[in-house]
């Protein structure tokens, strides 16, 4: 029989698949803030504009689910987050409605902008929504100033009385970015999203010059991205962690808590070192072979699976996901912040379909890669962005 625990735990393990997945897509953001820099005339421009605009939309419903899925899964940390650290994610969110009308409209007749100020709109789309982001994801390991109070749901009337969550922060969610280790993160999901971009670039170019600049964007970018994500995951795996009483749901700080997930989850820590491994792998062989094209797929695989499994080390094995810096009692765990039973049970089944989905958008992906973009197509092509 399925249990109310089961579902909790499967819907976070559902979650850390879409967060590995929206990281991994965030190569278009990545690319986005190259533009200036790794092409050197219009035409080139056009065609990194281009290549990544047949890639965009995957980035951002990937957004849209991930945080429609959570809003349905655990409705008390979409409300203490989203509601709380305000300006971070409007910031962030905000940053994709400019990516959104950018790719629209920057080629659209009578453009009074011109192209210049939306290839503008991209680059900060692809510097603050990656930041912002593993900022954000940071804050599960490092806490936020916030409250909660669940017997409030029950007052009725107006006023504050009836407030659940409160933010205890003025700078709502802006004060994430005074701690160097949720910087560090933040570095490196940028970082990451540019050396990902790069690999793409190689894989799916058919233009000498951007390829050949592209693997050396590889090293410039990925050593950087392995310095910061360094700091942050040693920092983390040596800190204290918020763990929770089985028994008593009460929060309590661990001595290397993050750590101890991965040795007592011993699966979940060994698919971690697969998936750096692989990381690691497609970058260093990018770097070093300028033959080398299919660097993305293993850095992308690899990258989908190390999130996923560091975001499962935050939530399983009685640990709070969404800890409370300023009340250890307020912290936001699987358990004491999901959906109802029956609530978890539907979307379960509606869950089935997702290898229908993504088996559709590999196929479709696939139909759209079967020949690499070169400038003469982009000139041929009848929707250019």
């Amino acid at each position: 029989m399925i249990t109310y625990e089961f579902l909790q735990q499967y819907w976070w393990v559902i979650m850390s698949l879409l967060g590995g997945l929206l990281v991994f897509l965030m190569f278009v953001q990545g690319g986005q803030s190259m533009l200036g820099s790794l092409s050197r005339e219009e035409d080139e421009k056009k065609l990194l504009v281009n290549t990544l605009g047949r890639k965009w939309e995957y980035t951002f419903t990937t957004l849209v689910v991930f945080g429609g899925a959570f809003f349905a899964a655990f409705p008390l940390f979409y409300s203490t987050s989203f509601g709380g650290a305000y300006w971070a994610w409007m910031i962030m969110l905000f940053s994709f409605v400019m990516q959104a009308v950018s790719y629209e409209f920057q080629s659209k007749p009578g453009n009074i902008f011109g192209a210049r100020t939306y290839r503008v709109f991209l680059f900060l789309n692809g510097l603050i929504g990656t930041i912002l982001l593993g900022v954000v994801v940071s804050s599960f390991f490092t806490g936020s100033e916030f409250t909660v109070g669940k017997g409030n749901i029950a007052i009725l009337g107006g006023g504050g009385g009836n407030v659940i969550s409160q933010w205890q922060s003025p700078l709502l969610g802006l004060e994430l970015l005074a701690d160097f280790r949720n910087l560090s993160l933040g570095l490196a999901v940028f970082f990451l999203a540019r050396t990902l971009a790069s690999l793409f670039f190689i894989n799916r170019l058919n233009h000498d010059a951007l390829e050949n600049r592209s693997h050396r964007f590889v090293l410039y970018n990925g050593i950087p991205f392995v310095v910061f994500f360094l700091i942050f995951l040693i920092w983390t795996l040596f800190a204290e962690g918020y763990a929770v009483d089985p028994v008593t749901g009460d929060i309590f700080l661990e001595k290397m808590k993050y750590l101890n997930n991965f040795i007592e989850m011993p699966l979940v820590g060994i698919l971690f070192l697969l998936g750096v491994v692989a990381v690691l792998y497609g970058i260093i062989k990018s770097a070093i072979d300028f033959k080398y094209k299919k660097g993305i797929w293993f850095t992308g695989a690899g990258t989908v699976v190390t999130v996923m499994m560091l975001l499962i080390n935050a939530g399983l094995n009685n640990t709070a996901y969404y800890p409370s810096s300023y009340d250890l009692q307020s912290s936001l765990t699987i358990f004491n912040s999901s959906s109802s039973f029956f609530t978890l049970s539907v979307m379960a089944i509606v869950s089935l379909l997702v290898p229908v989905v993504v088996g559709y958008i590999i196929y479709a992906w696939g139909l759209l890669e079967k020949k690499k973009l070169g400038i003469d197509d982009v000139k041929k092509d009848g929707h250019v962005y």
